[in-house]
């Protein structure tokens, strides 16, 4: 039984920023213990896999972009699969399982994955497990971690069916018939029985992605005062809990600093999307009063000298580094002040188990460590589980590295909503709460996302503002909490306000050059609506939320500051689709 070879099925994600193959990859990572073997591929990698003769179960992990679209890495299958020539049973021989992940503050939640869904359905497909939608508004992980955990039981049921098949050629239609609304009733996302039932299966072979430790393995005694939870201390049941914490993700970068000086790359070089101008800002107005609850700014840009064209209400990205003092906090803590300014190579280690493993396109192969994290990596994001788990590695105190696993263990799952992801803790934050742990430059870059330029939408008409770019945002305040004992400004808008500080007027009589008040006179633009006619007629109502605190963004690449100006990564994009209604699009800074 042990020499009995692994058996295949097909795995294939399509990504935009990265989460939907950090999914792919966990499933990956955990089908050895299970007996099974995943042949991963990208989506968009269509000369390494064939639907069309594809015999073993499909298993497919898609995120959504923009206003209910595929992810770039999906625009090509989609395209093949959307052919109106192909006949119903075109894909009828194909058995899948499909995860969409989305977030149900835009519109068409979950669109990319529906798509590719429904089409699979006409085609003639059929689910060997359902569909599962992951809410990112709510927790990705509240729908992804079942639904991996009872994908196990329906591969190896649509495995077993599949063999049964190869034996028992005249008689399959008549097993696939008897046992299919059985597997539709078994395969629901509610599966607590039977992932019951697959941890006693599996219980033995699970020794590299769970780890089961009491709590009288560690000496770890809660003061008995404490009786609430928080970001560092736990309570029964979970404290008193065996853990089913993730695997340990593999290493895959290795880093090398160097004493020899050298130049940053050109940062449009490490723009992936759009074309990027560097553009001056003209005239910063503040639209509501200092005692305001929110700072709304209006920020004017000169592109007279760019080829930059534009519609109100189209969106483009302003492209902006991480908080200086921030950046240089994370060097403190890591103890790698001195080594700011030394060049680092960045490169894949040798040996590595993670599969495909190469070099983030988003970190340049030879910059300074400052680069790095001013320009380079999201030192701001929420931390994903696989993260947590790789630092409680780096962590030496005994509470410390119990709590860590708590926060990322399925016992915790209600914890780490509750004090990392609803509280908006980032790197920092972890560090200060456990002083004993400390991460590798190489760990923030194999864990850390891309620093994502920030979307925003043109409140300005180049009819009547020729060669000029306008466009309103609140600036984004985080108050402190429990969880982060620091107020912090957003990324992007607080790096802006500080940017057009010069700029200003904050005397309330005060005229600029020409004349015009930046007075609290226009204090009602920020609560306006804009009535915006694109050039399909098709009309556009957007409004400026100035109540909620959050960042979107949209993935281009980075710049460097020289004095006012801005370096603007333009991505514009048709924001109302072809539709008959109207669209209301919240615009959230």
């Amino acid at each position: 039984m042990c020499c009995e070879s692994k058996r295949r099925f097909l795995l294939l994600y399509a990504t935009q920023k990265g989460q939907a193959k950090a999914i792919a990859e966990e499933i990956w990572q955990q089908a050895g213990a299970h007996g099974l073997e995943a042949d991963m591929h990208c989506i968009n990698e269509m000369d390494k896999y064939n639907l069309e003769t594809e015999k073993d179960p499909v298993v497919i992990v898609i995120s959504t972009t923009g206003t209910g679209d595929p992810p770039d890495t999906a625009r090509k299958f989609v395209k093949k699969i959307q052919d109106k020539t192909l006949p119903p049973d075109h894909f009828a021989h194909l058995q899948y399982g499909l995860l969409g992940l989305g977030d149900s503050e835009y519109m068409f939640f979950c669109n990319g994955g529906r798509t590719v869904d429904r089409r699979l359905q006409e085609l003639g497909a059929q689910h060997f497990y359902d569909t599962g939608l992951a809410d990112d508004c709510v927790g990705l992980e509240l729908v992804v971690d079942p639904w991996i955990d009872g994908l196990w039981l329906a591969l190896k049921e649509a495995l077993h069916l599949q063999k049964e098949k190869e034996g028992m050629n005249s008689a399959v239609d008549a097993v696939s018939s008897s046992l299919s609304p059985t597997l539709h009733t078994v395969h629901e996302l509610n599966l607590s029985s039977e992932i019951q039932n697959l941890k006693l299966e599996d219980g033995g072979a699970r020794g590299s992605d769970v780890l089961s430790q009491k709590l009288d393995d560690i000496n770890l005694v809660a003061p008995a005062r404490d009786t609430e939870p928080s970001l560092i201390h736990s309570v029964p049941p979970v404290s008193q809990s065996a853990l089913n914490i993730p695997a340990l993700p593999p290493e895959y970068i290795e880093v090398q600093f160097q004493d020899a000086q050298d130049e940053n790359p050109h940062l449009p070089s490490l723009t992936s999307e759009g074309t990027t101008f560097e553009v001056p800002v003209t005239k910063a107005v503040q639209l509501t009063r200092e005692d305001a609850i929110k700072t709304a700014l209006l920020l004017e840009l000169d592109i007279a000298d760019t080829a930059f064209e534009y519609q109100p209400g189209d969106a483009f990205c302003v492209i902006c580094p991480n908080n200086g003092s921030e950046v240089e906090e994370l060097l403190h803590i890591l103890g790698l002040s001195e080594k700011g300014d030394n060049l680092v190579c960045v490169k894949v280690k040798q040996g590595t188990k993670k599969k495909g493993a190469s070099r983030p396109q988003h970190i340049p192969e030879r910059s300074t460590l400052k680069f790095i994290l001013n320009w380079c990596l999201e030192i701001r994001a929420i931390p994903k589980k696989a993260f947590l788990r790789a630092l409680v590695e780096c962590t030496s105190d005994a509470s410390e590295k119990r709590r860590l696993q708590e926060l990322c263990s399925r016992q915790g799952a209600s914890d780490y909503t509750r004090f990392i992801r609803d509280s908006n803790v980032c790197l920092l934050d972890l560090l200060h709460a456990f002083p004993s742990c400390k991460p590798s430059l190489s760990l923030l870059i194999e864990h850390l996302p891309k620093l994502q330029a920030r979307s925003y939408s043109v409140s300005s008409s180049n009819l009547y503002q020729p060669g000029r770019l306008c466009f309103v945002f609140n600036v984004v305040e985080f108050p402190a909490s429990p969880s982060r004992p620091v107020s912090r400004k957003g990324v992007c808008t607080g790096w802006l306000a500080e940017l057009v500080a010069p700029l200003l007027h904050p005397s309330k009589s005060t005229l600029d050059t020409k004349g015009e008040s930046s007075s609290t006179e226009k204090t009602h633009l920020s609560h306006s609506l804009w009535l915006v006619q694109e050039q399909e007629f098709h009309h556009l109502l957007v409004s400026y939320n100035i109540g909620k605190s959050s960042e979107n963004n949209i993935q281009t690449g980075n710049l460097e500051r020289h004095g006012c100006f801005l370096v603007v990564g333009i991505r514009i994009e048709t924001i109302c689709s072809k539709m008959s209604s109207d669209v209301f699009l919240k615009m959230e800074r």
